[in-house]
């Protein structure tokens, strides 16, 4: 039997890509009841991220910027959920 391998969805933006990648290394969540994306806090997930993003990047994206569209995003989002109570009080 003739196997495909599952084809990605075509990404617009560098950061897209990134925030792609990120999903893919499990370094982000979403907020299951809003929909935020979060920052899982797991260094090995991070490198795991840097590494794929360095050697499997979008033509014409050098090592250093596809790494920098990695940082950038995590430097956009945090670890907690903005809509979320913060869970001391719950």
């Amino acid at each position: 039997m003739l196997m495909f391998k599952e084809r990605r969805p075509a990404v617009r933006t560098l950061r897209g890509w990134a925030i792609s990648v990120l999903n893919d290394a499990e370094a982000i969540r979403e907020c299951e009841e809003h929909g935020w994306t979060q920052d899982r806090g797991d260094p090995h997930a991070r490198e795991r991220a840097f590494n794929a993003a360095r050697q499997d990047r979008p033509a014409g994206v050098s090592p250093e910027a596809a790494a920098a569209a990695i940082a950038e995003v995590l430097d956009s989002i945090g670890d907690m959920c903005p809509e979320c109570p913060p869970e001391d009080l719950v």
